[in-house]
C-alpha cells in the first residue's frame, strides 16, 4: 500500500511539473512592436510622444525621427495608446502571434484644437485710420497676439484704393510690418490685416484709411543711374524726393514744362530714342516722337520745349524737327548745311531763336550758334575749337547763352567721349563777352562741369560735378551768380545725380 501511494505522488509531482514547464514555455514566447508617430496631413515625425498599451508593457517615448520601439512583448493582444500635448490620443490594436514577431504601427495624429485657442483680432498701428498726406512708400505695422505661446502667427496683407480695382494681396508673412511702395499721389488706400496660427480659421482685423500726399510742385529733376539703367528723380528744395520713371525703363534727360503741366524726357525703345512725356507724379508716360531722336551718342543728346508748352523740337543727326507735344504736326525745321550732326537745341523764351550744337560723327570739330526760325544764322558763339563742348541754354530774357567746353581740347579716340577739364561758360549775346564761370566758382582740378541750366530767375546755374576719371559719383551742383560773374561760390545740392533740370 505504501509503495502504491508512492508512485502516486511521484505521478501526480511529475505532471504538474510538466504543466508548469508548459507555462514557462509560454510566457516565454514574446514579439516586438516597432512604430513610428507622424502629424496627420503633413508626415511630419513627431518626437516625445508617450506610448504605453493595455495590458501594461513598457511605457517608451518616441525619437526626434517619430519613430518607437517596445521589445519583449508577451503573446497577446494589445491596445496601444500615443498620447501628446496639444494633440488628439491616438489608439491602435495590436496582436501578438508567435515567438520573436515584429508587428509595426503608424501613428497619425491630430492636432487637439480644443486645447488650443486662436489669435487674438489684429490690431492696426501705422499708419493711423484716416492719416492724411502720407508719403509714396508707407510702412504698415500691426499687432497680434495668441494665447497659445508656441502658435506659429502668419499674416496675410491685403490693400485695396479708390483709384482702381486693383487689389495687392501679401501673404504668408511672419513680421507684423511691411513697406508698401510705388504708391500714386492723392490717393486712398484701405488695408486690412488676417492672422493664422495654422490651427484655425483666420482672425480679420478692422479696415484702417490712409491717404498719399497730393502731387508736389518740385522744381529739380534729374538723373541717377539704378542697376544699368538712368531712372529720373523728382525732387524740391529740402530734398524730399521721389522716382519720377520705373528702373525697368531707360530714361534720361528730364525738362520740365509748367504750361504744359508735363515733364518731357528722352527714353530707350526698341533700341531707338524718343521723347515721351508724363504727369508730374510720372502717371500716363505718353511717347511723343515716331521719327526718333538720334545723334552719335544718344546720351550727349538734348532738346527744348516752347514755352507755351505746345511743341518740343529735337533732332535726328542732321535734321532738326519740330513736333507737338501729341505726337501730331512733325515737321522739319532745319538741316545742317554741311552734314554735321545736331546733338543739342535750346529754344528762346521768346520764341525767336533757336541755339544748336553740332559735331561729327566722334562728337568734335563742335560748332554753337544761334538761328532763328527760318535758319537763319544769328551768332556764332563757338567754332573751331577743338575737343568736347556742349550744355545749352538760354536765360530768360534771352541775351545769354550758357555753354560747356573741355578746355583741355582732348579728343577721346576710345568712344568713351570722356572729358578732362569742362568748364561752363555765359556767353553775352549782345556784348559777345564769354565769362568762365567755372574758373569764377573755384571748380576743382581733375573734375568736369557739364550739363548747366539756368534757375528761372537767371540767379543761379544748376549743374553736374563730377571727376574726370568717367566712373566716380556724380554730383549735382548750384553756382549763385552775381552781376559781375566773378568770385562765385558753388554749393552740392544733389548727391549721386546728373542731367539736372531747374523749373
Amino acid at each position: 500500500m505504501k509503495t502504491l501511494i508512492k508512485i502516486l505522488s511521484i505521478f501526480i509531482f511529475a505532471f504538474c511539473l510538466f504543466s508548469c514547464n508548459e507555462d514557462l514555455v509560454e510566457q516565454a514566447q514574446t514579439g516586438m512592436l516597432k512604430g513610428k508617430v507622424v502629424k496627420r496631413g503633413s508626415n511630419v515625425p513627431l518626437s516625445n510622444v508617450k506610448i504605453f498599451t493595455n495590458p501594461t508593457t513598457q511605457t517608451v517615448f518616441s525619437g526626434t525621427d517619430g519613430s518607437f520601439e517596445i521589445a519583449a512583448m508577451p503573446v497577446g493582444n494589445y491596445s496601444v495608446k500615443a498620447e501628446l500635448s496639444g494633440y488628439i490620443t491616438s489608439f491602435q490594436s495590436v496582436n501578438i502571434q508567435n515567438q520573436n514577431q515584429v508587428v509595426t504601427a503608424v501613428f497619425e495624429m491630430d492636432d487637439d484644437t480644443s486645447l488650443n485657442s486662436p489669435p487674438a483680432t489684429p490690431q492696426l498701428l501705422s499708419p493711423i485710420d484716416n492719416a492724411v498726406n502720407q508719403p509714396l512708400s508707407v510702412e504698415l505695422t500691426w499687432s497680434a497676439t495668441d494665447p497659445d505661446t508656441a502658435d506659429v502667427l502668419k499674416y496675410s496683407l491685403a490693400i485695396k484704393n479708390n483709384l482702381d480695382t486693383n487689389v495687392i494681396q501679401v501673404n504668408d508673412l511672419t513680421a507684423n510690418h511691411y513697406t508698401l511702395s510705388n504708391l500714386k499721389f492723392g490717393v486712398s488706400y484701405f488695408w486690412q490685416v488676417s492672422v493664422s496660427d495654422g490651427i484655425h480659421q483666420p482672425v480679420l482685423s478692422s479696415i484702417s484709411k490712409f491717404t498719399t500726399n497730393t502731387v508736389p510742385a518740385n522744381r529739380y529733376h534729374y538723373t541717377q543711374k539704378q542697376n544699368g539703367n538712368f531712372v529720373i528723380i523728382s525732387s524740391d528744395d529740402q530734398g524730399n524726393n521721389f522716382q519720377f520713371t520705373n528702373s525697368s525703363y531707360n530714361s534720361w534727360r528730364p525738362r520740365k514744362n509748367n504750361n504744359a503741366g508735363l515733364i518731357a524726357f528722352l527714353r530707350t525703345e526698341g533700341g531707338s530714342t524718343h521723347i515721351y512725356t508724363a504727369n508730374p507724379d510720372g502717371s500716363n508716360p505718353f511717347k511723343v516722337t515716331t521719327v526718333a531722336v538720334a545723334g552719335f551718342n544718344n546720351y550727349e543728346m538734348d532738346f527744348a520745349w516752347s514755352t507755351n508748352g505746345k511743341e518740343l523740337i529735337y533732332s535726328n543727326f542732321n535734321k532738326l524737327y519740330r513736333i507737338n507735344k501729341d505726337g501730331s504736326g512733325l515737321s522739319l525745321v532745319y538741316t545742317t548745311p554741311d552734314g554735321s550732326m545736331i546733338s543739342e537745341c535750346d529754344w528762346s523764351y521768346d520764341g525767336s531763336k533757336i541755339a544748336l550744337k553740332t559735331n561729327d560723327y566722334n562728337g568734335y570739330n563742335t560748332k554753337v550758334y544761334v538761328i532763328d526760325m527760318t535758319g537763319s544764322v544769328l551768332k556764332t558763339v563757338l567754332s573751331g575749337s577743338p575737343g568736347a563742348s556742349g550744355g545749352l541754354n538760354f536765360s530768360v530774357d534771352g541775351q545769354l547763352l550758357l555753354f560747356t567746353r573741355d578746355v583741355s581740347g582732348y579728343l577721346d579716340g576710345s568712344g568713351n567721349y570722356r572729358q578732362l577739364d569742362s568748364h561752363i561758360f555765359i556767353y553775352n549775346l549782345v556784348t559777345d563777352v564769354v565769362s568762365d564761370i567755372s574758373a569764377e566758382s573755384e571748380k576743382v582740378m581733375g573734375t568736369n562741369d557739364l550739363d548747366p541750366r539756368f534757375s528761372p530767375n537767371n540767379a543761379q546755374i544748376i549743374f553736374m560735378n563730377t571727376s574726370n576719371d568717367n566712373i566716380s559719383q556724380r554730383n549735382v551742383m548750384v553756382i549763385d551768380l552775381n552781376n559781375s560773374l566773378t568770385d562765385l561760390t558753388r554749393t552740392v545740392l544733389f548727391s549721386n545725380g546728373e542731367m539736372p533740370d531747374y523749373e
